[in-house]
């Protein structure tokens, strides 16, 4: 085994494979860029070096400064992770190369099956099933038009040398298709340094499913049962579970046996996730094609952890220092239901819009062990640590367990309403809203959940600006009660010797202005009156929280000020209000009309008009590039360009202006 290894990524995958890295007594190297000097990964093993700049490409894409690292502490392996290096084939021949061990499958494999053309080749040799589709090499956009006609629309744009949703697009009918196709080659360039697409079949109501693999140097092979990936937005996986619901033994075997034969086809080693494209027909039945496969560890692995009780990455370890695989198939059973949610910095409500800033607030729900029923925290951030644009937008991972399904989705809801965090727009309310929409909890899967569910899963209120608003009336009188004198005259909570004191609140809500009155009596009750409704406030200090009770409802809540913000958490949601503080804004001036301004830090990748161009309402105007992913600004008003105020490829802050329109 080995005694030193370097882990060449950042964030909760370094975390992840340093914690059982030191279970096992394997000292670790971290590397982290400028961004990162301060990282959560960083403090987690036991020596670091610096890469460079923030930027991926000056930094954790460096395969010959990693290489330097891992030479010049003495590592005697690399532990790639996801994304970055890890199925990049000429990092792992590199390594070879200088005589250390890639934690990953030999690099023959990583090319064989990293350009998602020729690995459909190579399946249909091997017979594994494959959705009709164009695979060549000609990428002439004329032929790939021409291809996708044949096929027949809906057809599937992606990159060949693509994953995690990026450079892929779905056209749904032929005059979209030459505007889709420049995105996805652009996205697919930027991300991969490789503009190459295919053209497939876009299966209807379809579902998920990957198989997780392992193979060793001895030429054995198991898989160890399937993961439903099937809930995603913009291509990118939201919620994953395991067993996926619906499986039958027979078909489960059928697609465990298709990934092995994918795996031995390019004698793969260590541990991979072959991916099936899943078509539910009209009878019920279900049929499989092969999509791609990831050579290397998934996101998601952790509940394939949880129903098998194994650590994934020791057995990466062992395989990768020569070991044989520690089990057989036979030997491999599921216990229970996992499902693990992705916590991401971004607003669901504004188009899953990427979003950075500090986490000024980071509470995580109380893990417990598998024998209980896990929650597990994976992450690679604490409170006070701030979400850069140059990375994913992840910031953790919440798997549960239970023994069935529907215990594990009542853990997961459990466990989301205690997470906080403040400082930065999250998914965390939108998972909760998806793990209790109808299709979710009766487990009608397609990757069409969330568009078929928008209804009960966008702009959704579950606390309310009534309960809300006594929350922070009442945090506001515990925090006043907190810094007051002994001494009468300190008190002010409206106190009068006789008759009663009217005190007055005001919120921005929802977009809307609030205001609250609260009427403190001589005999020291209070009376609330906010957003229709009113009736007696009160409210104590507990170890659970907040406990108020107003106009007939009783709540535990938590909240945070950050600035004017005020965030409330409670068992059924999470809201946010604006305190106004009238003094604060005398003389604030309104906001210049006719800007249209940066959402997010990033790179302007494109303009669509120019200086003099008449616009509608909703024409996309620019394109910009943030977190790896490429968003569409919009016209929010009809009118006319002005002046275009950056270049493409400028690097701009958010709230930058990027143009003025005229009315």
């Amino acid at each position: 085994m080995f005694k030193k290894i370097l882990i060449a990524n950042r964030g909760e995958i370094a975390c992840r494979v340093a914690a059982t890295a030191r279970r096992m007594a394997i000292q670790t190297v971290a590397v982290y860029s400028d961004a990162d000097a301060r990282a959560k990964h960083v403090a987690a093993c036991d020596e670091a070096v610096h890469l460079g700049g923030s930027a991926p490409k000056d930094s954790y894409l460096r395969w010959e400064r990693i290489i330097e690292a891992a030479r010049a502490t003495g590592a005697e392996a690399i532990h790639p992770g996801y994304g970055f290096l890890s199925e990049n084939e000429e990092f792992a021949q590199a390594c070879a190369d200088a005589g250390l061990v890639f934690i990953g499958p030999p690099p023959s494999a990583i090319q064989a099956m990293g350009l998602k053309a020729e690995s459909k080749q190579l399946m249909e040799k091997a017979g594994v099933p494959l959705v009709p589709g164009y695979h060549g090499t000609d990428q002439a956009p004329a032929l790939l038009k021409k291809e996708a006609d044949r096929i027949g629309y809906p057809v599937l744009i992606k990159a060949s040398a693509g994953g995690g949703g990026k450079g892929m697009r779905a056209v749904d009918k032929a005059e979209d298709f030459d505007a889709a196709l420049a995105s996805c080659k652009r996205e697919a360039i930027n991300s991969f340094g490789d503009d190459a697409v295919l053209v497939e079949k876009c299966v209807q109501r379809p579902r998920h499913i990957e198989i997780q693999v392992f193979g060793d140097s001895h030429g054995h092979y198991v898989w160890l049962f399937e993961r439903d990936c099937s809930v995603q937005r913009r291509h990118q996986k939201v919620l994953e579970e395991a067993p996926a619901p619906g499986m039958t033994e027979a078909m489960r075997r059928q697609m465990g046996e298709a990934a092995v034969a994918a795996a031995r086809a390019v004698n793969y080693v260590g541990a991979g996730t072959v991916e099936f494209i899943v078509e539910q027909r009209p009878d019920g039945s279900m049929n499989f094609f092969f999509m791609e496969m990831n050579t290397r560890l998934q996101v998601e692995h952790p509940v394939t952890e949880a129903i098998t009780g194994l650590d994934l990455v020791e057995w990466q370890l062992r395989v990768a220092s020569g070991a044989a695989l520690p089990l057989k198939q036979e030997e491999l059973r599921i216990h229970g239901h996992a499902i693990e949610a992705r916590i991401c910095a971004e607003n669901p409500d504004n188009n899953f819009l990427p979003a950075t800033g500090t986490l000024r607030v980071y509470r995580k729900p109380e893990c417990t062990s598998f024998e209980r029923g896990a929650v597990r925290i994976d992450d690679g951030v604490r409170e006070g640590d701030a979400i850069s644009p140059f990375y994913d937008s992840m910031i953790a991972k919440l798997i549960v367990h239970g023994a069935t399904r529907e215990e594990a989705l009542a853990r997961l809801d459990a466990a989301l309403a205690q997470t906080h965090i403040v400082g930065l727009a999250t998914n965390v309310q939108f998972l909760r809203q998806v793990v209790k929409s109808p299709s979710f909890a009766q487990a009608n899967l397609d990757t069409a959940l969330i568009p078929r569910e928008q209804a009960v899963l966008f702009h959704q209120e579950p606390v309310g600006l009534p309960l809300a608003a006594a929350a922070v009336v009442a945090q506001t009188l515990l925090d006043e009660r907190a810094t007051e004198g002994a001494d009468p005259f300190s008190r002010r909570d409206g106190w009068r010797s006789h008759g009663a004191v009217l005190r007055r609140f005001e919120f921005e809500f929802r977009g809307e202005a609030a205001k609250a009155e609260l009427s403190c009596l001589h005999d020291g009750a209070l009376r609330l009156a906010v957003g229709g409704a009113s009736g007696s406030l009160a409210f104590r200090d507990a170890a659970a929280g907040l406990d108020v009770e107003f106009a007939g409802q009783r709540r535990v809540a938590r909240v945070y000020r950050n600035g004017e913000a005020a965030h409330v958490f409670m068992a059924q949601g999470a809201t946010q209000l604006t305190v106004i503080d009238a003094l604060a804004h005398a003389g604030d001036s309104h906001v210049e009309a006719g800007r249209l301004t940066a959402p997010m830090p990033g790179k302007v990748v494109s303009f669509s008009v120019k200086a003099g161009d008449k616009v509608a309402k909703g024409q996309a105007l620019a394109v910009m590039e943030a977190m790896k992913m490429e968003h569409t600004i919009a016209a929010p008003a009809d009118g006319v360009v002005q002046e275009l105020l950056y270049a493409p490829g400028d690097q701009v802050v958010e709230g930058a202006e990027l143009l003025k329109l005229a009315a």
